[in-house]
């Protein structure tokens, strides 16, 4: 009689993440095109999407990596306050319907909520030409205009 084998040790089903990994860096998505009629139309801008091991139970982490003038990121990080990215995360909105809230914020800025004061303050005071002339300008230093100028 042949001595027992031991276990076969344990795979985990493709694409399952193991307790206490780190995050995972999702694949870079090719840039994403500034919405139009907006300051940032004609823009090109990178998001990083970071998927922590208890997705989808927990939020992916996203900032922007071009910088971006807007009262909801934070100008030096390219934090995102977002609410879906945050307390309001259901496992239903997965990665794609995430992005598409990021991008969407671009449109619909919340100036009540503000990352960055200086845009909150422009948009709070009305002051719409300011905000869309720091956004412009912003974006034609990060290089993100394609060459397109201040306008």
């Amino acid at each position: 009689m042949s001595p027992p084998r031991p276990p076969a040790p344990r795979v985990p089903p493709r694409g399952a993440r193991e307790a206490g990994r780190p995050p995972t860096p999702a694949p870079r998505p090719p840039p994403a095109e500034g919405p139009a009629d907006t300051p940032y139309e004609g823009g090109s801008f990178v998001v990083d999407v970071t998927v922590p091991p208890q997705y989808p139970m927990l939020p992916p982490a996203a900032r922007f990596r071009t910088r971006v003038f807007h009262p909801n990121v934070h100008f030096k990080t390219g934090e995102i306050c977002l609410d879906i990215l945050k307390a309001a995360w259901s496992p239903a909105w997965g990665l794609q319907s995430a992005m598409q809230a990021v991008l969407s914020l671009l449109s619909d800025p919340e100036p009540d909520s503000p990352l960055n004061c200086d845009a909150g303050n422009l948009l709070r005071a009305r002051d719409r030409r300011g905000f869309r002339s720091l956004a412009r300008l912003y974006l034609h230093e990060a290089g993100a205009l394609g060459g397109a100028g201040p306008g």
